[in-house]
């Protein structure tokens, strides 16, 4: 999928008795343990928090991703440099 055709904000969550969330037009997975996920959307980054979540289905050709466990929160940031490197450091604190 070429980024630029993407337009912002297109992307669609589905969240299921806060126990199963599915986002679409992924990008790829940066980082992900059983307490935190960052979803890389073509349009910014989605940080997923909770208990025991776990990447259930990750199909990068349709671009979605389906994951489990206890959703506690979900928070947008737009897409930083890689020299920035602030914001998993303040996820994972």
């Amino acid at each position: 999928m070429d980024e630029k055709k993407m337009p912002f904000g297109s992307h669609s969550l589905s969240l299921e008795g806060r126990s199963h969330l599915t986002v679409t037009e992924v990008k790829d997975v940066g980082s992900f343990n059983e307490e935190a996920i960052l979803v890389n959307l073509f349009a910014g980054e989605l940080a997923v928090k909770g208990q025991n979540l776990h990447i259930q289905k990750l199909d990068l050709e349709s671009s979605k991703v389906e994951i489990s466990g206890l959703v506690q929160s979900l928070s947008y940031s737009e897409k930083k440099e890689a020299a920035e490197g602030g914001f998993l450091r303040k996820l994972f604190k």
